[in-house]
């Protein structure tokens, strides 16, 4: 894993923490959020996968299985990062 990559995990996680304490709800900030896969750090993914039931169970960095939310759009531009569009072929 790169540190870069787990960086960039963690600063789309702290974007969209920092998006919630302006106020935006949880509706509105959801519309606008896609997934992304390959950029969760150890531990820090949000919801289940192939390998386990639950968030915050991924067992190792940047598992192409493995998927954050983020602003929508930033996906892309992270290191290793395939949104949920790309992933199943859009």
């Amino acid at each position: 894993m790169k540190v870069s990559s787990i960086v960039m995990a963690t600063g789309a996680a702290a974007l969209v923490a920092g998006a919630t304490s302006l106020g935006v709800s949880a509706q509105d900030s959801k519309a606008k959020q896609e997934k992304c896969y390959g950029v969760v750090a150890k531990g820090m993914n949000d919801c289940a996968s192939a390998t386990h039931s639950c968030a915050g169970q991924s067992a190792e960095d940047a598992h192409p299985e493995e998927w954050v939310y983020v602003p929508a759009g930033l996906c892309d531009r992270l290191a290793g990062g395939v949104s949920e569009t790309k992933k199943n072929g859009g």
